[in-house]
């Protein structure tokens, strides 16, 4: 497991003189305050073309070069949740130092301002030589909870570190390894069900597609909390390498499938929160850990798998590998019938076409679950979007020998048909979310550096916080 990045980078209040004050200022009030400034400040202004716009910077010096105070232009103003991609920019243009926020903010406005610019700071130099760069410490605005600030920003990093590993020190079992390592931080158990263990105990997805590997298919198992509180069971896609299997991916496919173990990242760091803030969770995270590889031990297209449920699925893509390792979990996870259960899983390409790299799209039978998720998920800028369990799409997995197919034969409503395939395997668990995430930036913005990304996380975690606790 990668050494933890140094986040977050924020500090309690401090005597004034010791930070920097940020101003933030609408592009209505700028021209009446800078009429207020010095011909000086007035000048340094205009020279530099600011208005107040959103996103626009200006750092003002004082007599003596220093820097005297800074404006953030913020156009209309703030939205009433906030905008954390505005103070992560800022904490990419300032040099280091310490800085407060000098104007008045609402609660939520203070929270992802702090949010986005700790996640700014983030970087993944497991595998560079260098310093690391000097931190730009922010003074926590008020009404901030620095110990949730920290905990969600320590998850985000959590995924991105995992994510952003090579498969080859983050295989299965090395994801096993690193979640080993969490399990014991917190006083939770930990066991695993490694090769041909899981035939034993009748994990015979888990095992079909990871067989191919040397690197041992698995099922990793954490178990956390008071046994009498409610049951929250979260379980994570681990597909640490896809190459589609004899469903071989092309290049160009293949080249991020480190990714491919985004759900699991998700599972962990989600677990990592609720453990942390000592929710009244009995918390249980099932991963199913495997490489899907070619080899002779490669399972095969049109090859009958009975699962853990009983059910049978013929096999009509290799490639369609996620669903069938998440069967056997979720169908363990559904034998106890937890109060709640959620999956995260990097599962489909429709996904990405319906909605783009950014909305995350979930499925729930649960009308309460969805506007709970929809409302944690504003608070948190974390966009979710649910799309619907549409049963008739369900004709499109028939298979003529089995129970059902892992694959559409139409290619259409990809997402919609995964979603449902995995329901199949959910039947005594009343409120289930299945989440299909990206786990990536393609490019780098502000507070979402290229790589691995937690997306649906913040609005999750939120979602728990507020359903388990008095949290509003």
């Amino acid at each position: 497991m990668s050494v933890p990045t140094p986040l977050p980078v924020f500090v309690t209040p401090v005597p004034q003189s010791t930070s920097v004050a940020i101003l933030l200022l609408t592009e209505s009030a700028t021209p009446d305050w800078l009429a207020a400034a010095s011909p000086f400040v007035r000048g340094w202004a205009e020279t530099r073309g600011f208005s107040g716009k959103k996103d626009d910077i200006l750092i003002l010096p004082d007599e003596s070069g220093k820097i005297d105070c800074v404006l953030l232009g913020t156009g209309g103003g703030l939205s009433a949740e906030g905008d954390p991609a505005a103070f992560a920019r800022l904490a990419a243009e300032l040099p280091a130092g310490t800085y407060d926020i000098a104007s008045p903010l609402e609660d939520g406005q203070g929270y992802l301002a702090a949010l986005g610019w700790c996640l700014q700071q983030y970087a993944f130099t497991r595998y560079k030589d260098g310093k690391a760069s000097e931190p730009r410490v922010l003074v926590l605005p008020a009404g901030v909870d620095a110990a949730d600030l920290a905990r969600v920003v320590a998850g985000t990093a959590l995924v991105r570190d995992l994510v952003n590993t090579p498969t080859a020190d983050m295989g299965p079992t090395e994801l096993a390894a690193a979640a080993r390592v969490l399990a014991e931080s917190e006083g939770a158990s930990f066991r695993e069900i490694v090769g041909d263990g899981l035939l034993q105990d009748n994990f015979p997805t888990i095992h079909a597609v990871g067989r191919a590997s040397p690197n041992a298919p698995r099922l990793i198992d954490i178990t956390w909390g008071d046994e009498k509180a409610p049951k929250v069971t979260v379980v994570g896609k681990g597909v640490c390498f896809d190459t589609g299997g004899l469903d071989l991916k092309p290049s160009s496919g293949m080249r991020l499938m480190k990714k491919d173990m985004g759900g699991a990242a998700h599972a962990l760091a989600l677990g990592q929160m609720i453990m942390d803030a000592r929710l009244p969770v009995r918390l249980r995270i099932l991963i199913p850990a495997v490489e899907n590889s070619v080899s002779g031990e490669s399972y095969r297209p049109g090859d009958v798998i009975r699962t853990r449920k009983g059910l049978t699925v013929e096999v009509d893509n290799t490639d369609a590998e996620g669903r069938l390792v998440l069967s056997d979990a979720l169908a363990l996870a559904d034998d106890e019938t937890p109060d709640l259960l959620i999956d995260f899983a990097t599962l489909t390409g429709a996904a990405r076409v319906a909605l783009g790299p950014d909305v995350q799209p979930f499925f729930t039978d649960s009308a309460d679950l969805a506007t709970a998720l929809e409302t944690a998920s504003r608070s948190e800028a974390d966009p979710v979007w649910r799309l619907p369990l549409w049963q008739p799409y369900f004709e499109d997995l028939k298979s003529p020998i089995a129970d059902f197919a892992n694959s559409g034969a139409s290619g259409l409503a990809g997402a919609i048909t995964a979603a449902l395939f995995l329901q199949r395997f959910v039947t005594e668990t009343p409120n289930w979310i299945h989440l299909d995430v990206f786990a990536w930036n393609r490019g780098n913005r502000p507070g979402r550096p290229q790589g691995g990304e937690a997306l649906a996380l913040r609005a999750v975690y939120r979602m728990i916080v507020r359903r388990y606790t008095k949290e509003t």
